[in-house]
């Protein structure tokens, strides 16, 4: 296995945490087993008291899941990861694992439309205390700081306005008042951004979106320090059993050897798609970090290493027009999720954000004419062609 701290991006992403086994295998092997055997009884204590190090049952313990958490961490630049069953449970984790009844989060009310849901309405009954904040207003974050605040929460970019929160920035107003910041990297993933290195304490990821690349499996993750993760959110884990399955492990294993290459031609693509969009009628506004008339353009660049594959962008007559341009694609696939080789298209304020009240969603700037594209791989003349004959 090699030592992650000696190799390029590209060269972890392919080899970071593959131990052989006897067999001398080349791939990385699926352990599809529930439970694991003991050499004595002895060495069955050593392990369920923590003792010993080793596998013990599958819930929270398989060696599959096990490369693809050390290879993540490597990438993500942490010390420890704890893979979970899907994106929102690696979230909840992160609030079960941190918070307590009596404590206080704050969030960006820029964040994906399940994760307000789980804060509002679960993490309430359990006496945690939410506030809101404009993802983009630093002034806004720390007039909520509470001195019962634990947690700071946000996505950068955002979905689906592509908002940039600044990481550094938060991070130390975050430890200013002894709180965390954990920010979900699901759009850049470690390839374009690494919010550890800029002060961040946890990440989390949906794996689902672009760690697969090809909307296979669904999994999640949070990544962080062996002190932040390897307590109460990897306890979240063996105990509640939110787990992440070898199959699907293995499946993100995979994805995870062509995530550099994967990310820098989404960019691309997006950037030349995002540019064409800006130049044609009935467009009022396309929303993308890597044009500069995004009002964070700088920030972007300085944090980030390339502007991602979401893009996007708001048409005159609101709903009608949006359903009307959505309904007339015939390649693009009419899907709320995001980061497939294959493009997708969706009207974010009834699907992903539907569940906002009319409220929230004027808050969060999600209108009726706004369209969500996550750019795949496609040639570029097909996407274009596809969307004319909607515009």
């Amino acid at each position: 296995m090699i030592d992650p701290d000696e190799y390029g991006f590209s060269t972890r992403a392919i080899r970071a945490g593959h131990q052989r086994t006897n067999e001398g295998e080349h791939g990385e092997p699926i352990f599809p087993t529930s439970s694991f055997v003991f050499d004595s009884a002895e060495q069955a204590a050593a392990r369920f008291s923590g003792d010993e190090p080793g596998n013990i049952y599958a819930r929270f313990t398989n060696p599959t899941v096990r490369i693809f958490e050390q290879r993540l961490a490597a990438l993500e630049g942490g010390e420890r990861c704890v893979a979970f069953a899907s994106g929102m449970a690696a979230i909840l984790a992160v609030c079960m694992g941190v918070l307590k009844a009596g404590d206080h989060v704050v969030v960006s009310r820029s964040v994906f439309g399940t994760t307000v849901v789980l804060f509002n309405q679960f993490m309430g009954k359990f006496g945690v205390e939410v506030s809101f904040v404009s993802l983009t207003d630093l002034a806004e974050w720390e007039q909520a700081i509470r001195p019962n605040t634990r947690l700071l929460f946000l996505e950068t970019p955002a979905n689906p306005l592509t908002q940039l929160g600044d990481i550094s920035a938060l991070a130390d107003l975050a430890h200013q008042h002894g709180a965390l910041l954990a920010v979900d990297n699901v759009f850049c993933t470690p390839a374009l951004q690494q919010p550890l290195a800029l002060g961040a304490d946890l990440v989390t990821h949906s794996a689902t979106k672009y760690l697969d690349g090809q909307g296979r499996a669904v999994g999640g993750a949070v990544v962080g320090s062996e002190e932040a993760i390897g307590g109460e959110i990897y306890g979240f884990l063996r105990t509640a059993g939110p787990t992440m399955s070898p199959f699907n492990g293995w499946i993100f294993l995979k994805g995870l050897e062509t995530l550099k290459l994967r990310m820098e031609a989404h960019t691309r693509s997006a950037t030349e798609l995002a540019q064409w969009l800006s130049k044609q009628s009935g467009v009022e506004r396309v929303h993308y970090p890597g044009l500069e008339s995004h009002p964070q353009y700088e920030l972007a660049a300085s944090q980030q290493q390339g502007a991602g594959g979401i893009l996007s962008f708001e048409l005159e007559g609101g709903k009608e027009a949006a359903w009307r341009l959505i309904n007339a694609t015939q390649m693009i696939s009419i899907t709320a999720n995001l980061g497939d080789t294959k493009s997708t298209i969706t009207h974010p304020a009834t699907t992903t954000h539907g569940r906002l009240t009319a409220e929230d969603k004027e808050q969060a700037g999600i209108r009726d004419g706004l369209i969500r594209i996550a750019v795949g791989l496609e040639d570029m003349v097909d996407l274009k062609r596809d969307l004319l004959r909607g515009l």
